[in-house]
């Protein structure tokens, strides 16, 4: 027992040590002087890749010291949203605003617990606009034209082919579309958006007159000439680029009924407008048209063949439900997708290409729809 006592005080001395340690550990953590050591980018391969600036929405790493206790991460007078868990006493990880700012000084700060901040050098890139689709690739002079995209920074300059700039230009930032009138005096080709940060081109074409393989301008292949308007009516859907298909009829469930196509020879030389690149790398293609639904698009289903040798080798697709109301859009399927659902895998001809356009489902349909430029394109212009 004297042994045990004895060795009492030694072992409270010792807690007593072990506890002031720790006091004092607690206290540098708490109390510590918050500071930025450098700023980087969060891809693990490239961890050492230190930045002084970075571009909207991009995810950064703010690396310091007693960085525990933020509250606010500031880029100008934009402040970013934080996410506890991914505040720790050596790191920060943070997305930049993409809101732009107003005031730009380029600073980062950090507002901490306490009511201190840190003031640390860096400047975000504000980005160019990006112009990702268009409502319709085709839109008469005088007209509407809906860009989406992003980064929509007004004031905005909106070129398209022809050299022509567009006018009263409006900006729905929550949506992030762009809307201009489209001017007199446009020819086919890349749209461009300008702003205070940058100028974009798109990378679909304006009024895109390539690789049409059914135009109906004029008339060819094996079905239904009939359903081709070429004098539009007051009762008609207006034309985009001449002539187009229109079918009015009640569709039953399972019929079959032709729209537009035939063999190759039948639509020379538009079958042979399909270029040879989007058959050996269909990946880097899409397939497009205009359709318009005067009624929905609710029911029975439309089938396409694109490019093959012949008739039999399997169809896409295109199933419901799609509705215009009643105006002109651009219908964008990647060719790839196309090309997935056939049988045998299409091959260079040289001679033109089978194209079919039928209409087959499960279910009826009261069809009022109309269609144009089918066509195979770049996904990317150069």
């Amino acid at each position: 027992m004297k042994k045990i006592y004895k060795s009492m005080p030694v072992l409270l001395i010792a807690l007593a040590i072990l506890g002031v340690f720790a006091s004092c550990n607690k206290e540098d953590v708490n109390k510590g002087t918050p500071q930025i050591t450098y700023v980087r980018i969060t891809k693990a391969n490239a961890a050492d890749s230190l930045i002084v600036s970075a571009g909207q929405g991009q995810l950064i790493a703010i690396i310091g010291d007693n960085l525990q206790d933020a509250r606010e991460v500031w880029f100008n007078d934009r402040q970013a949203s934080l996410t506890p868990t991914y505040i720790s006493k050596n790191s920060i990880l943070v997305s930049v605003p993409t809101i732009v700012p107003v005031q730009i000084n380029n600073k980062l700060k950090i507002i901490f617990s306490s009511g201190d901040s840190l003031l640390y050098d860096f400047s975000v890139k504000i980005n160019k606009p990006e112009i990702t689709s268009m409502d319709c690739e085709y839109v008469l002079d005088g007209k509407v034209a809906t860009l989406r995209g992003n980064y929509f920074y007004l004031p905005l300059t909106v070129t398209f082919p022809g050299d022509v700039q567009g006018t009263n230009v409006s900006v729905d930032e929550t949506n992030k579309i762009l809307t201009v009138t489209v001017p007199a005096g446009t020819t086919p080709g890349q749209i461009t958006v300008t702003s205070n940060f940058g100028t974009s081109k798109s990378d679909f074409w304006f009024k895109d007159n390539r690789n049409i393989f059914i135009s109906s301008d004029p008339y060819q292949g094996w079905w239904n000439a009939s359903f081709v308007v070429n004098s539009p009516g007051t009762a008609d859907v207006p034309a985009i680029n001449g002539n187009y298909i229109r079918i009015i009829k009640i569709l039953g469930a399972w019929g079959w009924q032709e729209i537009a196509g035939g063999p190759a020879n039948t639509m020379l030389p538009q079958s042979q407008k399909i270029p040879d690149d989007a058959i050996l790398n269909p990946s880097l293609y899409n397939f497009k048209f205009e359709v318009c639904t005067t009624k929905p698009y609710n029911g029975s289903g439309i089938l396409f063949t694109v490019g093959t040798q012949d008739g039999d080798h399997g169809n896409y697709n295109w199933a419901p439900p799609y509705d215009t109301k009643g105006q002109w859009q651009t219908v964008v399927i990647p060719y790839d997708e196309v090309v997935k659902a056939y049988t045998v895998k299409p091959t260079v001809n040289h001679d033109g290409y089978w194209a079919r356009v039928v209409f087959q489902g499960p279910t009826g349909l009261d069809c009022d729809m109309s269609f144009d430029n089918f066509r195979v394109v770049p996904k990317v212009s150069q």
